[in-house]
């Protein structure tokens, strides 16, 4: 065809769909209304701009997070190039410069000759040309409407929170340390430990601090996996200690002990001058953050670089409104891409984008589009979105638990899904 694709969107999975279809030489148009129209998470008009934790999760291979990043690097996937090229040290987690990770991609799409950056927002679906939406979680009301409207279903979202960043010159290191888990090296985060007192007060204080106006977010529902620090803290005093604030193999080289508690700050930038409150996200009000958190030994004077904040992350029902391909069954020449889908996550969020990309691809020249097996940790997840039998629909992390599970002995488990993966991944890419 000798119109452009148009894409809606330039965060990862939009930016994974142009790169993919520029690839293939076929022309696009991303729109991305940044800068001239925020939205209430973002900062800057970059392209791929991270908003919530600028940690992708972990690479460790043999884990459903590792085996997604393999598969998406067989894809040549842009998010992982650029994840890579901005890699900041967080153990095995892969972490990244917010600021150098969006850069990365900006150019790589703007300097693309296949690809024409549009700085405007779209209001309405464009029905009568082959698009990719891949507005993510912050979709436009205009849109999300109109999305609503062609497809004859209502749209559904839930709340997604941020955690704070704080300057790194402001942590007092007399009390806080840097440490890994199970590791006697200095290691990449700087914990912030507690004693049984001081914990208690902390969860006291938490409780009880001011949120943002329950009127703005009346029947409240949040993604399990991106809970509020003061939600998981309301669920018993001691479940932060099971959960963000585990002390399990950390020792405080001060007493030499593990500690009651601990906060973990993980680095924001290549130079570490800034650090994210690790599993903090937060809806707490601005005063609130500032008096609470600096209850947190080693932040009394801290400096916040950025409070916590808490968004609408909106979705449809995929399960109802998607072909395999990800296109709209009500409209074939309209695919959807990225967290509007349902995937959850940033790399989900990508590799839903790769496939788009793929799919749209495969559309153009009239070819069949077949999606990667489930055994693959992609294929799952877009058999996952795509399934008529998923009831009650709600958004997804990659996980085993939708990976179909090889019949070898438990201690094989891992090691079989990620063969039978990997083969499966190259011999799709190849076909």
């Amino acid at each position: 065809m000798n119109s452009p694709v148009i894409v809606i969107g330039g965060g990862l999975a939009g930016c994974e769909a142009a790169w993919i279809l520029a690839k293939k030489r076929i022309c696009v148009e991303l729109f991305e209304m940044r800068p001239k129209k925020m939205t209430p998470a973002h900062s800057t008009g970059m392209l791929a701009e991270l908003v919530c934790s600028n940690s992708l999760k972990g690479t460790d291979p043999f884990t459903a997070h590792g085996l997604l990043k393999a598969e998406m690097e067989i894809m040549d996937s842009l998010v992982m190039k650029a994840a890579l090229s901005a890699r900041v040290p967080a153990g095995k987690a892969l972490a990244v410069d917010r600021e150098s990770f969006a850069a990365f991609i900006t150019d790589a799409i703007s300097s693309n000759p296949f690809i024409t950056v549009n700085r405007s927002e779209i209001e309405s679906v464009p029905q009568d040309t082959n698009c990719i939406i891949a507005t993510g979680p912050l979709t436009s009301d205009a849109l999300a409407d109109d999305i609503s409207n062609i497809t004859g279903s209502g749209r559904m979202f839930f709340h997604d929170a941020i955690a704070p960043i704080i300057d790194a010159d402001s942590i007092d290191m007399k009390k806080a340390f840097f440490g890994s888990r199970w590791s006697d090296d200095e290691g990449d985060y700087i914990n912030c430990p507690f004693n049984e007192a001081q914990y208690n007060l902390f969860i006291d204080e938490l409780i009880k601090a001011d949120r943002v106006s329950l009127h703005t977010f009346e029947d409240t529902k949040y993604f399990e996996g991106c809970l509020p620090v003061e939600v998981i803290a309301e669920r018993g005093s001691q479940s932060l200690r099971f959960g963000p604030m585990r002390p399990v193999g950390i020792k405080n080289p001060g007493t030499g002990k593990r500690p009651y508690a601990v906060v973990q700050l993980r680095k924001e930038t290549l130079k570490g001058d800034a650090f994210n409150m690790v599993g903090f996200q937060t809806r707490l009000s601005y005063p609130e953050q500032d008096r609470v958190f600096r209850l947190i030994p080693g932040l009394a004077d801290a400096v916040f670089l950025r409070y916590g904040s808490i968004h609408r992350n909106t979705f449809i029902d995929s399960p109802r409104m998607l072909e395999k391909d990800l296109s709209l069954r009500s409209h074939p020449n309209i695919i959807i891409a990225g967290q509007l889908t349902g995937v959850e996550g940033y790399m989900e969020s990508a590799c839903s984008g790769i496939i788009a990309g793929m799919s749209m691809a495969a559309k153009i020249s009239g070819m069949e589009f077949i999606p990667p097996p489930p055994q693959t940790a992609t294929g799952s997840l877009i058999n996952y979105i795509t399934d008529p039998a998923v009831i009650n629909f709600q958004p997804m992390n990659i996980n085993y638990g939708i990976i179909p599970s090889p019949d070898v002995p438990k201690k094989d488990k891992k090691s079989t899904i990620h063969e039978i993966a990997l083969n499966n991944i190259f011999g799709w890419v190849k076909h």
